[in-house]
């Protein structure tokens, strides 16, 4: 019973921080947040996806290229130029570390307003912390597992990170619904999102990238977009018309 709670936690923080801080705070910029909050998340992003702790920067870099690109060659993470999820995973792998390292060329506009801490991405991205993330997972599962069927879901919360990315990145291009025409194949995958805190509405996350909200319809729940409400209520975020409005009355005074 343990060991699935402790699984269930460390999906769902490990999610949040993805969707919330990599992939709606620093690939599209849906609001801001000042530089102590953005290391604080920087931290909290680090602590749940442990393991497969993602770059913030190199996310967005990615993912931004992903948005610019979609399912062309250029696109870094598309069903259409791999064979199977685990070939594109490796793929996106291998254009991610190249990114990371400064060894891909990366256009000009996908580098604007990046989210940059090196010195604390040298740590939390090295082979090291990563060993010992999987020694102490490892260990946590073999002191609370019942039974040796839950060492099964190690490999799981070695690559979370990735795994959630990889599950949007290619369900949500094969298979769902759509509420808006596009000139790509991306696809609502679930019509109640309970697993993916509203990263499977992806037809909606095309149509409108810098949305905070991923729902558009009254059954398309997005379990995140309370929680950024909830963030800039307390001044821990700025959502972007929040800004444009404090900007003009600003001029006018």
């Amino acid at each position: 019973m343990w060991m699935l709670i402790i699984f269930i936690i460390i999906w769902y923080s490990s999610l949040f921080c993805q969707t919330f801080f990599q992939h709606r705070y620093a690939a599209h910029q849906a609001f801001t947040m000042n530089k102590f909050w953005e290391r604080a998340f920087f931290i909290f992003t680090y602590l749940t996806q442990g393991s497969s702790y993602l770059s913030p920067r190199a996310y967005a870099v990615m993912h931004r290229m992903h948005h610019a690109y979609t399912d062309t060659e250029k696109d870094p993470h598309s069903p259409e130029y791999s064979k199977n999820m685990l070939e594109m995973m490796v793929r996106t792998r291998q254009i991610y570390s190249s990114i990371y390292k400064n060894e891909y060329e990366v256009e000009e506009q996908f580098l604007r307003n990046l989210p940059d801490w090196p010195a604390f991405d040298k740590w939390a991205h090295s082979t090291f912390s990563r060993v010992i993330w999987i020694l102490g997972y490892t260990a946590l599962f073999l002191w609370l597992s019942p039974s040796l069927w839950w060492l099964l879901l190690l490999p799981i919360v070695i690559v979370m990170g990735p795994l959630h990315g990889a599950i949007i990145n290619w369900f949500a291009h094969k298979y769902g619904y759509t509420n808006f025409k596009l000139k790509n194949t991306s696809q609502n995958l679930f019509s109640v999102d309970f697993l993916m805190l509203g990263e499977s509405y992806h037809n909606n996350h095309h149509k409108s990238p810098t949305a905070i909200n991923f729902g558009k319809r009254w059954h398309e729940v997005d379990p995140v977009y309370p929680v950024i409400r909830l963030l800039a209520s307390l001044r821990i975020i700025t959502l972007r018309g929040d800004k444009h409005k404090a900007k003009k009355t600003s001029e006018a005074n």
